[in-house]
């Protein structure tokens, strides 16, 4: 990095929900990718990237599938914007009361 390079990109993390340094570019094709990363910090996507890998092992996937890339996707799209996205992660929610 030159002294001439402008200040890191920030953005408004969903995870974290505060201001962060964001990704340099999206990492994701299409609209999901689009909103990771208008949304989501680098630090965050570092989390996301060390569940994948869980999650890619556990279902023993091949990230080259379109069944792959499909069910992580939607993990992914989970992670970042489903119930509970904006919670530290070391919180563990308790029980739904019915």
């Amino acid at each position: 990095m030159t002294t001439g390079d402008p200040p890191a990109r920030t953005v408004y993390c969903v995870k974290f929900q505060k201001e962060m340094p964001g990704l340099d570019e999206p990492p994701w094709p299409g609209e999901l990718g689009t909103r990771v990363y208008e949304n989501v910090s680098a630090e965050a996507w570092k989390m996301w990237e060390e569940r994948m890998k869980m999650i890619l092992n556990e279902y023993r996937l091949m990230p080259w599938q379109k069944e792959a890339q499909e069910l992580v996707a939607k993990q992914m799209e989970d992670f970042f914007f489903g119930d509970g996205s904006a919670l530290p992660p070391d919180f563990v929610p308790e029980q739904a009361k019915s």
